[in-house]
């Protein structure tokens, strides 16, 4: 039995990680909290730590072989545009110590989830070697995408130092289970939710006109991309691109979503309100020939079992 750590167990990413990998047998499973307290899930370990503290990160490291590395600060466009360096300290503070810990350690396999926001907007389907550091990323997300892409670089380093593999899984916009619902902290799936389900004026109001298109990724997908990138990858570092493969305006997507939730809500437009107009849509070819990932949740699919999920948790935070 393999013994795998799953850091960041209690946020979005984290939570569906564990519970899917408590379920198999192949895997000892020890999660990691910080502030969030730790839920129910039979066979799990859990252990409390600040992995921006250095003498943490070796007490969680320590004695793993796997490790899937989940945790960071996340935020939605408002607290980006107004706080910019938040998703930038922390995440690169604590990636820096996982990384060098995973190797000091001799951890077999280090999974990290990096994100497409340092890609160019684009009406074409990206693959892995479309990105061009030329090309500056939106002004919104410059912090955080030059941190992603430094530790996309960090994790090629210390595979070639070995003996740790490590992948990076280049997602594009996750959502499903456990995602933020709140309106400070969530992204533009997770928010309109919030807004159909939670309206009681009889609307909807969206931020900026929704002409902007994202490549939207149950977050199933992504937890099964973790699963056989353990299982496949042969490569000592790989980048792979996971994404729904192809992409939804905003206006469509809460359209959909309003559609779903059998609510007659009127759609308003708040042009005043902060958005994003970059078009991301994900080549994953690469991961479905190395890797034998493909999506399997259509969209409509996961909207209405996003909507029933929320229905019956109400979730809050």
């Amino acid at each position: 039995m393999r013994r795998l750590l799953v850091c960041g167990a209690t946020g979005f990413i984290g939570r569906n990680l564990t519970e899917y990998f408590a379920n198999d047998p192949r895997y000892q499973v020890t999660a990691v909290y910080h502030q969030r307290p730790p839920f129910s899930c039979t066979g799990v370990a859990w252990i409390q730590a600040d992995l921006t503290q250095t003498e943490d990160v070796l007490k969680v490291v320590r004695g793993q072989d796997i490790v899937l590395q989940a945790a960071a600060t996340t935020s939605g466009v408002r607290t980006t545009i107004t706080n910019p360096s938040q998703q930038i300290v922390d995440n690169a503070v604590m990636n820096s110590y996982l990384f060098a810990a995973a190797r000091e350690q001799r951890i077999s396999h280090f999974i990290f989830p990096s994100c497409t926001i340092m890609l160019a907007s684009s009406e074409l389907p990206q693959c892995e070697e479309d990105y061009d550091p030329r090309t500056r990323p939106h002004p919104v997300y410059e912090g955080a995408a030059y941190t992603k892409l430094y530790l996309e670089h960090l994790g090629a380093y210390y595979a070639r130092l070995g003996p740790t593999k490590f992948t990076m899984l280049r997602h594009s916009n996750v959502y499903g289970p456990h995602d933020k619902f709140d309106l400070q902290r969530s992204h533009v799936f997770g928010a309109t939710i919030t807004k159909v389900l939670g309206s009681n004026d009889g609307r909807v109001v969206v931020w900026g006109t929704g002409e902007e298109k994202r490549d939207m990724l149950h977050v199933d997908d992504l937890v099964a991309a973790f699963a056989l990138a353990l299982d496949r990858q042969e490569n000592a570092f790989s980048l792979y691109n996971i994404g729904y493969g192809r992409s939804v305006s905003v206006r469509e997507l809460v359209l959909s979503i309003v559609q779903a939730s059998g609510r007659p809500l009127a759609i308003v437009h708040d042009e005043s309100k902060p958005t994003v107009k970059v078009n991301i849509t994900l080549d994953c070819r690469k991961a479905e020939v190395e890797l034998g990932w493909r999506t399997r949740v259509a969209l409509e699919d996961g909207i209405r079992r996003t909507i029933s999920w929320w229905r019956e948790n109400q979730p809050i935070a």
